[in-house]
């Protein structure tokens, strides 16, 4: 289908920045968006729960409006708006929800107690999610250079096995050995406990 004139109108007062614009916007395709949403995480077997689903979306609105709106910018009306939309969208989505069940493989338990779900939901999930994607980067420098652009790939961009193996060149049955080695890798990391130094006893004074 090709760009329709209320679609090119509305591209056009976006990138101009005019008042309203956005609002018609968001008006005009954030149901799409929320169905992008749903259907992907359907298709990756990801329950979601309704404030995941906002903030699913409200990611892929701010990577609309990203940089003046490139992802805008860089649309050439070679189909539908809500098309290339549906395309943006997917892939936000896929690399959100790579992103956080790799943070849930390799998340250290506390004091050797795994919080439970109900304690999970009630943790701040901004702080948290930042946080452990923090973790996530430094850990992945751990890894060999090999482990660590499979799990990129895997987890980060959300690629298939067979796209994996084709871009870096390696069997595709290879690919589940190098992320099962990688993720426990991982997670010996996140549960390595520092060397614990005994304090030297001090002299005690001898008895007058």
């Amino acid at each position: 289908m090709a760009l329709t004139n209320l679609d090119r109108d509305l591209l056009r007062r976006c990138l101009a920045h005019q008042p309203g614009a956005w609002n018609d916007f968001v008006d005009r395709f954030l149901g799409l968006i929320y169905h992008v949403v749903h259907h992907t995480a359907h298709l990756r077997s990801a329950p979601l729960r309704p404030e995941d689903i906002e903030d699913l979306a409200a990611e892929v609105l701010l990577q609309i409006v990203a940089n003046d709106y490139a992802v805008l910018r860089q649309f050439r009306g070679n189909a539908s708006l809500a098309t290339y939309l549906t395309v943006i969208a997917r892939r936000v989505c896929v690399q959100e929800l790579a992103r956080r069940a790799m943070a849930r493989e390799i998340q250290p338990k506390v004091d050797g107690i795994k919080a439970n779900h109900e304690e999970a939901e009630e943790a701040p999930r901004a702080a948290s999610g930042l946080e452990m994607l923090e973790e996530v980067g430094k850990l992945l420098e751990k890894l060999p250079a090999k482990e660590r652009k499979v799990v990129r790939l895997f987890y980060i961009e959300g690629r298939g096995y067979e796209e994996i193996a084709t871009e870096l060149n390696i069997p595709v049955n290879s690919i589940g050995p190098i992320l099962s080695r990688a993720k426990k890798k991982m997670r010996q990391d996140t549960k390595s406990p520092p060397p614990l130094v005994r304090p030297r006893p001090q002299p005690q004074p001898d008895d007058e």
